[in-house]
């Protein structure tokens, strides 16, 4: 089967703290690598306490194949003097103690049989707006600490309230903005921008299209007649329209970082 991937750069952790990682968006059918025929997506052996699930590739062989590769990659920088390293031999213990052991690869299915392509890359989208921390996240920031919700580290996964203090809370964020030059989604294989395009007219000739989808794209034809939304906005709690008492503008972020009032530590060197 043809691969086809989009790939999402994602830096933080719930407590803004170091934690690269990727998200890839990777479909489980496709054109065959001839482009003659459909390659349909396979599926776990169904049991007695689990039933059959979309299988894409053995998860763990998954995350060494990328160790390994990850791995050479620094080899090779490190061979033609690519990276300036004040201890070689330190980082080279260090990379074997990194590849004697294994790398987290998730890979999950849609969270339903009957979940539509647009709710996955909706989640997806997700990671590509806004930056390591949501406005709804936020508590309060009281005696030079900013209080805010992150996942606790037991298996309960509940929100609990964490702190930092307000220049630890600044720096920790602004070290999420990507440097000069770094691209924080890509597209591969089909979906690159070169492929693209062959890509979707081998999909839409090759894929089967049953009968339910068929229908339901004909009645997407039909247009719908709705009420114009009430652009008053109302309480959650008790109804009643609300009005805007005033309106305070935002400062940009070029503001923040480069006004008169930004702090030292935050005037950066180089090419980032």
């Amino acid at each position: 089967m043809q691969a086809a991937s989009t790939m999402v750069l994602h830096t933080w952790n719930q407590r803004l703290g170091h934690h690269p990682h990727v998200h890839a968006l990777v479909p489980g059918s496709g054109p065959s690598l001839d482009g003659t025929r459909w390659v349909p997506c396979r599926f776990t052996s169904a049991t007695r306490q689990k039933p059959a699930r979309p299988f894409l590739v053995d998860n763990t062989e998954l995350g060494r194949r990328f160790r390994d590769s990850y791995v050479r990659g620094v080899r090779r920088l490190i061979k033609a003097g690519v990276l300036e390293i004040e201890d070689p031999a330190e980082l080279i213990t260090i990379l074997e103690d990194v590849q004697a052991c294994d790398w987290v690869v998730y890979i999950q299915p849609p969270p339903k049989d009957t979940s539509d392509p647009a709710d996955v890359l909706k989640y997806l989208a997700r990671y590509m707006t806004g930056g390591p921390i949501s406005d709804r996240r936020l508590i309060e920031v009281k005696d030079g600490r900013v209080y805010f919700w992150a996942r606790s580290g037991d298996k309960s996964n509940q929100q609990v309230p964490v702190s930092l203090p307000t220049l630890e809370f600044v720096r920790s964020w602004t070290l999420h903005i990507l440097p000069k030059g770094f691209t924080k989604a890509r597209r591969y294989g089909g979906w690159s921008n070169t492929r693209q395009a062959a890509y979707q007219q081998q999909c839409d000739r090759l894929q089967p299209i049953p009968p339910s989808a068929a229908t339901d794209m004909n009645d997407s034809l039909t247009p719908v007649l709705e009420e114009p939304p009430d652009e008053r906005k109302k309480c959650p709690r008790c109804q009643t329209e609300m009005e805007l008492e005033s309106h305070t503008r935002r400062p940009s972020w070029r503001t923040l970082f480069y006004g008169s009032d930004h702090p030292r530590w935050m005037e950066w060197r180089g090419s980032g």
